[in-house]
């Protein structure tokens, strides 16, 4: 992983993140639960006095990871629902020509059987 940057980008996102994963609901985002965990736990570990504030780092270390793995999974739907959208299988002929290829002809003129 890259530098973390700052906590601040981390956590506006996460809330990007978060509300991607919403979706259309109807509600938002701020009435979920990890909502309130992720202000609740950025709240307690901010910058405080101390020369080091190892606990600020560790949460920021695993909101970057978390983040992470939220855009990981909302790329992959999104590449799943691409290239796996449905429309059932191709037939030889089609799958060939999407490769640039055409099927031999059989004797007598006639195509291959599928």
């Amino acid at each position: 992983m890259a530098a973390l940057g700052s906590p601040l980008r981390t956590f506006r996102s996460l809330l990007r993140e978060l509300r991607y994963a919403k979706g259309e609901t109807g509600r938002s985002y701020r009435d979920t639960a990890a909502y309130q965990h992720l202000r609740e736990g950025f709240r307690a570990h901010r910058v405080t006095s101390e020369k080091l504030c190892r606990a600020q780092h560790d949460l920021h270390f695993q909101a970057a990871t978390y983040l992470c793995l939220l855009r990981s999974v909302r790329e992959h739907l999104t590449l799943h629902q691409e290239y796996h959208g449905g429309g059932g299988e191709c037939s030889l002929e089609e799958v060939a020509g999407h490769v640039g290829l055409k099927l031999p002809q059989q004797p007598g003129g006639q195509g291959w059987e599928t």
